[in-house]
């Protein structure tokens, strides 16, 4: 058995460092061998009328009181993914104490920019109004992603147009989290990105970084030294620097062992070994958003 699990380990780590398709299978490996142990799960809630308007809720066993809550956005290039391939994130944060919401919204080609913002913000609007129900503090709502979900994160989070559509700011957010987020990125390189963005007529508009204000909330940034899909200094350093000049709190932090892929990855118990994500985003959400020293 234990030479299983680690054949398992071995198998993930090299696919989410190949990426793309062979990720896929990855995280189902990263899945299989997560514990259901540490949370209960109410899974295929609505948001929204639409099929891919769903997400899943997770509260930590025997809690006491209420907790911070993460909402969690996924990644694929705005074109892939599903809130059930990241199961393994919804156990990470539970287990320290957070009541996990993984939500789907629309992807391309059924929806272009801004369509999964305005299911990102929903999904925002649902959680506030409901999470008590599911043990969570709605005033300690943080709204994290990693990769295209880094983006619809940082675009709800500094962009007031889309929390707005419910009578929210995002001051309503406690806090927001990115990992290895593209908050710059005119002019598009990737293929598959430009038809999502109306390229070559990109809006500027739909960048994060032009979006930054005094009145953000606190935001955690990471990234990995590595990553050969989004530039690290390009994004999380242009975007920390613009927020550290708009004196928004920024806390900012590089990892050196992971890529793109295994950055999100590593909030797995078997990649843990890659960098301290989970630990870092436990740091944060424990610290209110960096308002508390330690």
């Amino acid at each position: 058995m234990f030479m299983f699990i680690k054949f398992c380990i071995l198998l993930a780590a090299v696919f989410l460092v190949l990426g793309t398709v062979a990720a896929c299978s990855s995280l189902q490996v990263l899945n299989a061998i997560t514990t259901g142990s540490t949370y209960q799960k109410v899974a295929n809630l609505a948001y929204g009328t639409d099929p891919r308007q769903m997400l899943d809720v997770y509260t930590p066993l025997n809690l006491i009181g209420s907790a911070p809550v993460v909402l969690f956005l996924y990644g694929g290039n705005w074109n892939s993914g599903e809130r059930n391939d990241y199961q393994f994130v919804g156990e990470a944060l539970a287990s320290r104490g957070m009541v996990a919401v993984l939500a789907d919204y629309r992807l391309f080609p059924q929806v272009r920019y801004p369509g999964f913002l305005e299911d990102s913000a929903h999904a925002v609007a649902w959680t506030l109004q409901e999470v008590q129900h599911y043990g969570g503090d709605p005033r300690r709502v943080y709204l994290m992603g990693h990769s295209a979900g880094a983006y619809n994160a940082a675009m709800v989070a500094l962009d007031p147009r889309w929390l707005a559509a419910y009578d929210l700011t995002p001051a309503s957010l406690r806090g927001w989290i990115g990992l290895a987020g593209p908050y710059d990125f005119i002019p598009i390189q990737n293929m598959e990105t430009r038809p999502v963005f109306f390229y070559p007529d990109t809006p500027p508009e739909s960048q994060p970084i032009n979006h930054v204000s005094s009145s953000a909330p606190p935001a955690l940034l990471i990234a990995s030294n590595k990553d050969a899909w989004v530039d690290p200094i390009g994004n999380t350093g242009a975007l920390t620097r613009k927020l550290r000049e708009a004196g928004v709190a920024v806390t900012e932090v590089y990892f050196d062992k992971t890529s793109h892929s295994t950055l999100i990855g590593a909030m797995s118990w078997p990649l843990r070994g890659l960098a301290p994500v989970l630990d870092t985003v436990d740091r944060f959400v424990a610290s209110d958003g960096g308002r508390i020293l330690p």
